[in-house]
């Protein structure tokens, strides 16, 4: 179900995915194989060869009832009803466990190249994706509040003060930093999982989906995953600058409550020096996935932020292109991205969000869907 797969079509009780090339349906069927034994996921069925085509059939978990809606739905439900919160801890509970037992019951310490690329290596590449959107181009901002606009490039000459922090935008130095951590012959803990833990993958009553990037994946890159799509790209940034993925992908596709905002900006030009203070705020559902998330990878003996900090800039600069959002976005963005790196930052800290600004009671949900 994620925004990355190919065209799909679904039949009443079989759910078909086109993949682009006979390898990468091979792939994706090994991924699947590692974990049906081990985690819930959809029935993979014999599907017909065709020519000059690559399908893979698996069961429709919400054609057959043995599914209703994807963490994504629960997440906004629970944002304007406060009794499907104990759904939604079940759920993300449930995440937990099985990006524990993964890590437990098939961990290695690996080379970062021995695990499935796409999310890492072929980010980070020299070329690759973060290159092309921001180190081989300078985007300009339009700082909010002013009528001052400086490029990406231009930002790394001040300094920040965001929410009282002191902080350096310098994405080239982050990305070259990123770099060095995620060396290809750097080893990592690491375990068999689904590859992609973000709200359209995981389905309620808990089964995983999309096996596209399934098989050996670091620890910490999963953790990652998870919590910035919970603090950032569910809530904010797909609904926002994917509009169409977002409705594609969710069962309900409800308004979201997430609205970080830039509350303040102060530019001092003599002093090369920017204050910042802005506001994450969420609805009461979010608050409580982010925060059972983070307790349940992160909690005492679980990932610590030095591990994460790495994969963390992964996700926040390689998900939505730079070019396409705003500058007020692109700016909190690269604050969060400066918080990420940041020794000073630890996982509360940069995880911190707020009460949303203005519920609506008038959606709050009448008929909410019970647990299967």
């Amino acid at each position: 179900m994620s925004a990355s797969g190919g065209p799909r079509a679904s039949t009443a009780a079989t759910f078909r995915k086109e993949v682009a090339t006979r390898e990468a349906a091979e792939a994706e069927v090994r991924g699947w194989s590692q974990l049906a034994s081990r985690i819930r996921v959809p029935a993979l069925e014999r599907c017909p060869a065709l020519p000059g085509r690559h399908l893979l059939a698996y069961e429709d978990v919400f054609a057959s009832g043995r599914c209703e809606l994807l963490l994504g739905d629960v997440i906004a439900l629970a944002d304007r009803d406060p009794e499907v919160l104990p759904r939604l801890a079940r759920l993300v509970g449930g995440v937990c466990h099985d990006l524990r037992a993964a890590a437990d019951e098939t961990g290695k310490v690996v080379r970062l190249a021995e695990c499935v690329p796409d999310l890492y290596l072929d980010r980070i590449r020299p070329g690759g994706r973060l290159d092309r959107w921001y180190t081989r181009r300078d985007l300009p901002i339009t700082l909010p509040y002013t009528a001052v606009t400086l490029t990406v490039q231009e930002l790394a000459g001040y300094t920040v003060t965001a929410n009282g922090r002191p902080l350096t935008l310098n994405v080239a130095a982050s990305i070259d930093r990123v770099r060095h951590v995620l060396s290809p012959d750097r080893l990592w803990p690491t375990g068999l999982t689904q590859g992609d833990p973000t709200e359209p993958n995981i389905a309620d009553p808990l089964c995983w989906l999309d096996f596209e990037l399934a098989g050996r994946n670091t620890v910490a890159g999963e953790a990652a995953n998870l919590l910035w799509y919970l603090m950032a790209l569910g809530g904010w940034l797909v609904p926002c600058y994917q509009p169409d993925v977002y409705a594609r992908t969710l069962r309900l596709a409800l308004p979201s409550h997430t609205s970080p905002r830039i509350d303040h900006l102060e530019l001092d030009a003599a002093t090369r020096h920017i204050d910042i203070r802005y506001s994450w705020n969420t609805g009461a559902g979010r608050h409580a996935a982010l925060v059972g998330a983070l307790r349940g990878l992160c909690g005492p003996g679980g990932i610590g932020m030095e591990a994460l900090r790495a994969f963390f800039a992964l996700r926040i600069l390689g998900v939505i292109p730079a070019a396409r959002l705003t500058g007020h976005d692109l700016l909190l963005v690269l604050v969060k991205l400066a918080e990420s790196q940041y020794p000073g930052t630890d996982l509360d800290a940069f995880l911190s969000t707020a009460p949303a600004l203005h519920p609506d009671p008038a959606e709050r949900s009448r008929n909410v869907p019970a647990p299967a």
